[in-house]
Parts: C-alpha cells; structure tokens; sequence
C-alpha cells in the first residue's frame, strides 16, 4: 500500500467512525422551551386576541353559513353536469349524423350546428352566473360575520378592559403569545349563546 492509500482509508476510516457515533449518539440539546406563567390579573397587559380557525370551527352561525355555502355550490355543481352531459350527447349525436349524411340538407346541418353552439355558450353563461353568486354570497356572509364579531366585540369590551383585541389566523400574526390573552373560547361561547337565543 502506498501512503496516499493509507491516509485515504484512515480518513474514511474516521468519518464512518463519526457517522455511526452521530448516528447512534444524537447529539441532543434541547432548546428550553420558554416556560409559561400564569398572568395575575394586575400584570396583565390589556391586549387579547381570537384565533379565527378556532372561531369559524366552533361559531354556529359560521358553520351553518359555511353548510349552506357548500349545499350551494354542490347544487349548482349537479346541475352544470348535468347540462354539460345533455350537451355532450347532443353534440355526440350530431357528430354521428354528420359522419352519416343524416342531415337532408346542408342548411339543417348549419342549424343544428348553431344550435348546439348557441346552448354551449348559454351554458358557459350560467356557469359565469352561478359562479358568481356564490362569490357574491360567500363575500355577503363574510361581510356579515365581520359586522356580527365587530358588534359583538364592542358589547363585549364595552368596559375598556382590552386595548387591543387581536386576531389570529394559523400563527398568522401572532407568533408567540401567553395563552392567558387568547379570549377565543369565551368569544365563542358568548357568540353560540346569542346565536342560539335568537
């Protein structure tokens, strides 16, 4: 063997070494996790927030919107398909006649052609509209569940004890916080007792 040869299989020698040591002996430091106090009433900050996600999976009306929305769209889905098959038979049909000279007349032809054309873009249209109303709708529900928050907060917080009243969609803002200022679950379950009284 010569020296470079040694040298080489040393080297490797000691990186499988160093795999196997890594591999079986993590090397493991822990990051102290940041330990979380409770907060005494007189420290506390005058600062909350809502975990949206927890407040649009947990509030009544969000869920029977959200239902009603996707009842909606469903619907709407059923009934586009069931156009678009009539309309792919028809045109199927009218294929085949063609390949037979089944049309007595190149004139019915060109009518049935634009017939057929004339319904295809009627359905592109109703797929625009229906589309379009069920935007229209989500944004109307949105709307309606920001105005509903937005009043209830106010109600809520009527005696000044948050400054600020965050919101907080999947870690989305807030990175970190003390659980002690998420106020969600109390929101929602003021918000589900109004809702369900009226």
């Amino acid at each position: 063997m010569n020296k470079n040869q040694i040298i080489c299989n040393s080297v490797f020698a000691v990186a499988i070494i160093a795999l196997f040591v890594l591999y079986f002996f993590p090397y493991q430091k822990k990051l102290a996790e940041p330990e979380v106090k409770p907060v005494s009433a007189e420290e506390r900050v005058p600062v909350a927030y809502i975990n949206l996600d927890s407040l649009l999976q947990n509030y009544t009306f969000a869920i029977e919107a959200n239902e009603k929305l996707m009842s909606k769209q469903e619907d709407a889905r059923l009934k586009l398909n069931t156009r678009a098959r009539s309309l792919q038979s028809e045109m199927v049909d009218f294929q085949r006649k063609i390949d037979n000279n089944a049309f007595l007349s190149r004139e019915r032809a060109e009518n049935e052609q634009n017939r057929l054309l004339k319904k295809q873009q009627e359905l592109q249209d109703l797929e625009a509209k229906l589309t379009q109303d069920i935007v229209a709708e989500n944004q109307a529900l949105n709307m309606q569940l920001a105005d509903t928050l937005d009043a209830f907060l106010k109600e809520f917080n009527a005696d000044g004890r948050y400054h600020i009243i965050f919101t907080n969609t999947q870690r989305d803002n807030i990175l970190q916080a003390n659980p002690a200022y998420d106020i969600s679950s109390e929101v929602i379950e003021a918000l589900n007792s109004r809702y369900n009284k009226k």
